[in-house]
């Protein structure tokens, strides 16, 4: 089975460095990021941010390790990195992210 991972981050810079490691560590095929605008309640207060949004695609056997890996290099005492499975996809497509995140 594959699986995406969702993450939001501080900044690009932020963003790049945990897609680098997710990647390099063959934890995920490849991460896309999309910069938002957030609103929430933080401590009581209701924030605006300015966000970076990542999708990672990986096997839905990754995804501990990814969530858990990038729980370490997240700068956030809470972040938001969640996962949900893929019930379809472009075969060849899978076929090239379960290549990638072999060991």
């Amino acid at each position: 089975m594959f699986s995406v991972v969702y993450i939001i981050c501080r900044d690009m810079e932020e963003a790049g460095h945990i897609a680098d490691v997710l990647v390099g560590e063959r934890l995920v095929a490849c991460a896309n990021f999309d910069v938002i605008s957030s609103v929430y309640r933080w401590k009581g207060r209701v924030e605006h941010d300015t966000e970076v949004s990542m999708i990672c695609k990986t096997t839905t056997e990754n995804v501990p390790a990814v969530i858990k890996r990038a729980r370490e290099l997240h700068s956030y005492e809470l972040p938001c990195i969640t996962s949900w499975t893929l019930d379809e996809g472009y075969g060849p497509y899978l076929d090239w992210v379960k290549k990638e995140t072999g060991k």
